[in-house]
């Protein structure tokens, strides 16, 4: 009987650590750190576009002195980018998050008028500075494709892993993450252009 009593606490310890472990706590954690390492990424893509810009700007002006209006939307579009804070809370925060993809989107927005600018001086396109900085502007986007790519990615994981079961409870009872949100296409993304010939 003295033996049953020990044997008793040590399986039933022995079955809790066993449903601990199934859990799902140390998955949701690394789910959460994937999606902020994703983020990130997303940001230092951003990031390398917004350094870009003055340069590209300064190049274009060179040629096209009397697109100011064109030039300034770009500036002021980058500025604008640049003065929302983005921390780790905007991953917590789709309001906010709303409102950088919003300046990111009239950024890009910006961009694609100033290339149509450019053409309208051939000699501007054939400039090697100009080559270069728009080669590398294009692959920055593509950098930024794939880095939002990956952070909804990262965000589908972990929100799928915070909502199903037995993660679920876990979340419920001791850690209380929120579903993260993902990227989604711009406004004016969303209506296909018209085309007319």
């Amino acid at each position: 009987m003295k033996r049953l009593t020990t044997l008793l606490p040590l399986c039933f310890l022995l079955l809790l650590l066993s449903l601990l472990s199934g859990c799902g706590y140390n998955t949701m954690q690394a789910n959460e750190e994937a999606v902020t390492a994703a983020w990130g990424n997303v940001e230092s893509s951003y990031q390398r576009r917004a350094d870009l810009i003055p340069n590209l700007v300064e190049v274009v002006k060179g040629y096209a002195k009397h697109e100011s209006e064109t030039l300034q939307a770009v500036t002021e579009a980058r500025a604008k980018v640049g003065s929302i804070q983005v921390s780790k809370d905007v991953l917590n925060n789709p309001e906010t998050l709303k409102k950088f993809q919003q300046a990111q989107g009239q950024l890009s927005g910006a961009l694609s008028r100033l290339m149509v600018v450019v053409e309208k001086y051939p000699d501007l396109k054939a400039n090697q500075n100009f080559m270069d900085l728009q080669k590398q502007l294009e692959g920055t986007e593509n950098r930024i494709n794939v880095a939002r790519e990956r952070y909804n990615t990262a965000v589908q994981v972990f929100n799928t892993s915070i909502r199903t079961f037995p993660n679920s409870l876990t979340n419920s009872m001791m850690l209380h993450l929120q579903r993260k949100e993902a990227f989604k296409a711009d406004e004016g993304a969303q209506v296909a252009p018209k085309v007319k010939f």
